[in-house]
């Protein structure tokens, strides 16, 4: 029998089982993945890793790996404009130095992430098997039995979910969740330009929605495009001249000509929360717990601040000869997580609504606000630190760089 198994072998679901394995060697802990192998080594999106976790990512051995393609953000500017606008004029700047030596945030190639996330798995030994879903389950006083699509199935005292926004092990277990669409879908590529970027993010605000342009290592940039969905469809669907064209109109000219290096797709956005992160022997985490806008690049630290919550729930529990699955022993799990995720949830979506529209007593409204944030050093600092996943000395040790 098990101690814990992982639904979901991608970065939520290895840091899961990885930073559990570590802090007790003696748990037995399997991940299954439903997706063949090689499929997360060929993701070409790159994600924003926030100090906290790349803190955590240390911890586990797989930081310096990731290092040498980490790309640090410097500097962070925020705009608010329409499209045609000749000028985007700078309402808030934040510098992206959280601490000597530390950035507040880089951007991570998912290649880079999941290959050094795998290879800690390996070392550790746990098994990772691909092709296999979970298919139900079923709860027993001391254990749960988990169907697999292969027919077989499996014993665990701790079933966790790390299986995506359309958690079927979270539907089987009858969590509810909050749900809307925005109408809106995000565009992701990587482009090349002719001028360094010098570390910097820029966040323009468009009538549509959020254009975010983030340095990858080299002349490079990631690209979070939101548009309306419709909209995103056909931009995506277009020749690289059009898409090229039309993305430069909002890139701007500042770092020269622009080629698209990366495929482009777009994935519809929406907000999903779950009204429960646990169940009797199951815990949700990740997008399973909660799918937030992009607009803040928080969906996959909020995932690692999870792993590191529920990693420390599980191994003291363990440490005190608890049952790991037990309800009393999740709950904390979940009173650690779900106050957080709910606040970014709100946050992220308030922000969309706001931003995400061309309403001139709006536009003044918010472009007040900003100017206020930047000239108030004490509230910058508080977002400065919010941003990084600072924590209190009441947080996860893994985020604080601690052992658990």
């Amino acid at each position: 029998m098990l101690d814990m198994l992982v639904v979901g072998g991608g970065y939520v679901g290895l840091a899961a089982a990885v930073a559990v394995k570590q802090a007790a060697p003696h748990l037995d802990i399997e991940v299954i993945e439903a997706a063949p192998a090689g499929v997360w080594e060929k993701d070409e999106r790159a994600s924003a890793i926030i100090a906290a976790a790349s803190r955590m990512l240390e911890v586990f051995g797989a930081w310096n790996e990731i290092a040498p393609e980490a790309q640090p953000i410097n500097r962070m500017i925020v705009t608010d404009s329409r499209t045609s606008d000749p000028v985007r004029p700078v309402f808030l700047t934040f510098d992206g130095e959280m601490e000597e030596g530390r950035p507040f945030a880089h951007m991570v190639p998912n290649v880079a992430m999941v290959r050094a996330l795998r290879g800690v798995a390996e070392r550790l030994g746990i098994p990772i098997r691909h092709g296999l879903s979970a298919t139900g389950f079923r709860n027993g006083s001391t254990h749960c039995t988990v169907s697999l699509k292969d027919g077989s199935t499996l014993e665990t005292r701790l079933l966790v979910a790390c299986d995506g926004v359309r958690s079927k092990l979270r539907d089987m277990a009858g969590i509810r969740t909050v749900t809307w669409n925005y109408g809106q879908s995000g565009i992701v590529t990587t482009v090349a330009h002719e001028r360094p970027h010098d570390g910097v993010a820029e966040e323009h605000f468009l009538p549509s929605g959020p254009f975010a342009i983030l340095p990858l290592t080299g002349n490079r940039s990631s690209l979070v495009w939101t548009e309306r969905t419709a909209e995103a469809e056909r931009l995506v669907a277009a020749d690289d001249l059009i898409f090229e064209e039309e993305l430069q109109r909002r890139f701007g000219h500042k770092l020269g000509e622009l080629r698209v290096v990366g495929s482009k797709r777009a994935f519809p956005l929406g907000l999903t929360l779950a009204r429960a992160f646990v169940a009797p022997r199951l815990a949700l985490a990740g997008d399973a717990a909660h799918g937030i806008h992009p607009i803040s690049g928080q969906g996959l630290n909020l995932g690692f601040k999870d792993v590191a919550a529920l990693a420390e729930t599980v191994v003291e529990a363990d440490r005190l000869g608890l049952d790991i699955g037990g309800l009393n022993v999740l709950e904390r799990y979940q009173s650690w997580r779900r106050f957080d995720t709910f606040r970014m949830g709100v946050t992220t979506d308030v922000l969309n609504r706001l931003f995400s529209n061309d309403l001139t007593p709006l536009r003044i409204a918010r472009d007040l606000g900003l100017g206020l944030v930047e000239h108030m050093p004490k509230l910058k600092t508080f977002f400065i630190d919010q941003a990084a996943g600072k924590t209190d000395s009441e947080g996860p040790k893994l985020l604080a760089g601690q052992a658990i």
